[in-house]
């Protein structure tokens, strides 16, 4: 069995892939996709040129509105979800038992 050499090294995320990453995470999260809109509020550590591009790449898509908002976050808007889009309803939480037994 052949050893490897050596690990790969991961190289560190560029400021464009963080700030990409935290905005499809805000994007994908359930509250965001049931009101079809999510605020994004710029960091400190937001590089301007990381924020001008995933605004940019964010830009393409037609099904997105972009909103500026005064206080320098940005509020995208899609629209209804398409024949093909899975829908998921919505229920309660229902607990399994009353109390912590302890």
């Amino acid at each position: 069995m052949a050893k490897q050499k050596g690990r790969q090294e991961q190289k560190p995320l560029t400021a464009s892939e963080r700030l990409g990453l935290r905005v499809s995470a805000m994007i994908n999260s359930p509250r965001a996709q049931e009101a079809r809109s999510v605020t994004i509020h710029r960091m400190d550590y937001d590089d301007d040129e990381a924020w001008t591009a995933v605004m940019e790449l964010i830009a393409e898509n037609d099904e997105v509105t972009i909103n500026q908002n005064e206080d320098g976050s940005v509020t995208l808007c899609w629209g209804l979800p398409s024949d093909y889009d899975v829908l998921f309803e919505r229920k309660e939480f229902v607990p399994l038992q009353d109390e912590a037994p302890f």
